[in-house]
């Protein structure tokens, strides 16, 4: 086959900047890595249990391509007594295979050729290529580690045009770790309402906040039509393999969701949605025992980084710490590749997430105190060669 039958637009996509440093790293040995965005912890035994328990009951068959509507109930009850937000489980709840692929539906059912997807960087990797491969053009906002890489509505003015669609709101942040509060969403909130704007809001990161509690914009005013909430299982229970994602929002939006669910993946796993719904029923206690263990491993991350003398932005929500390597004056890359052959350390590039992080690095604390503790540990050996 000519490499010329594959689509432009496919060809012309960059693989993921995480997965590149990854690959090296797993055919090297004593590599610590603070580089995947996973939890280290088991996915809770009761939440285990009932999964086994769906297989050895034969609940192995498809499901309705919107999700097992006990699921449904369960996410619109989790929502509104978490958020304060509601949403019909018949008609404004779709399960998917993870997050991601609830972004991608979403893309995929907005977008017409030429549409512009606004993009605050830096971000999720797959923001971009999945606007791409919908047929929009991404149009990227720069967040600036002076405003905790908070968007702006100074900003957000500036990049809207007669052509924007849709603005992804990726809060808690991945890679930074930063949040908006309800009164940074709220001047957001004002700039949209005069707008046909879309906002998905990105909220894998929700229950995973410290020092603030989450708020999505969907609680504000005028907000709760025109926005389309992502959420799913993966990071506040540990539930990353399992690809257990949902968005809820409304339902015209939802419906043409599903229809493209219903050709391209028919539904999500069935297992997997039965242990979502024992997550959601009585798994608040595992959520909080597990975020306050990443907040002592924030603390002691954040800390090391600043003990070396290196500007790091406290993280607020999510388990990513993004310092600053610019006094060092490689290129992100270049460190990366540095560290992990001199001391056997992977970290992401922030390019990974967008041209706007170059001079940054990612580094997750969903590992044990003792590899983030050696990890540091040799990171201000490698610094070393820089004071």
């Amino acid at each position: 086959m000519k490499k010329e039958m594959i689509a432009t637009k496919v060809r012309e996509l960059p693989p993921s900047g995480i997965r590149k440093f990854f690959d090296v790293a797993n055919e090297m040995k004593d590599v610590i890595s603070l580089g995947v965005g996973e939890p280290d912890f088991d996915t809770p035994w009761h939440i285990r249990e009932e999964g086994i328990y769906s297989l050895e009951k034969g609940k192995t068959i498809y499901t309705s391509n919107s999700g097992l509507m006990e699921l449904r109930c369960e996410i619109s009850t989790y929502l509104s007594r978490r958020f304060n937000i509601t949403y019909n489980p018949n008609t404004q709840i779709l399960v998917t295979v993870g997050a991601s692929e609830a972004i991608d539906l979403a893309l995929r059912a907005l977008l017409n050729p030429g549409d512009e997807v606004l993009i605050p960087e830096p971000s999720y990797v797959s923001y971009k290529p999945c606007a791409i491969m919908a047929g929009g053009n991404p149009v990227v906002i720069t967040t600036k580690a002076e405003n905790e890489f908070r968007l702006t509505p100074e900003q957000l003015e500036e990049h809207i045009t007669d052509k924007t669609k849709v603005l992804i709101l990726p809060y808690p942040n991945n890679p930074t770790g930063g949040i908006m509060e309800k009164s940074d969403l709220e001047k957001i909130a004002e700039v949209l309402r005069k707008r046909d704007i879309l906002v998905i809001s990105d909220e894998i990161y929700a229950e995973l906040t410290y020092d603030k509690e989450h708020v999505s914009i969907a609680m504000l005013p005028g907000m709760y039509e025109n926005t389309l909430v992502i959420n799913g299982f993966s990071k506040a229970y540990a539930m990353t393999g399992w690809r257990m994602g949902y968005a809820a929002g409304p339902k015209d939006l939802i419906a043409e969701m599903t229809k493209i669910h219903q050709y391209a993946i028919m539904c999500a796993p069935t297992i997997s949605q039965y242990a979502g719904i024992e997550a959601l029923k009585n798994g608040d206690n595992d959520v909080a025992q597990m975020k306050a263990s990443f907040n002592r491993r924030r603390k002691i991350m954040v800390n090391g980084f600043r003990n070396m003398g290196m500007d790091c932005f406290e993280p607020l929500g999510a388990f990513y710490v993004f310092p600053s390597i610019q006094k060092t004056g490689l290129t992100a890359e270049e460190f990366c590749t540095k560290l992990l052959y001199e001391q056997k350390v992977a970290v992401v590039p922030g390019t990974a997430f967008g041209e706007s992080g170059e001079g940054f690095i990612r580094c997750s604390y969903a590992y044990s105190i003792e590899n983030i503790k050696e990890a540091l540990k040799r990171i201000e050996l490698f610094m070393q060669q820089y004071q």
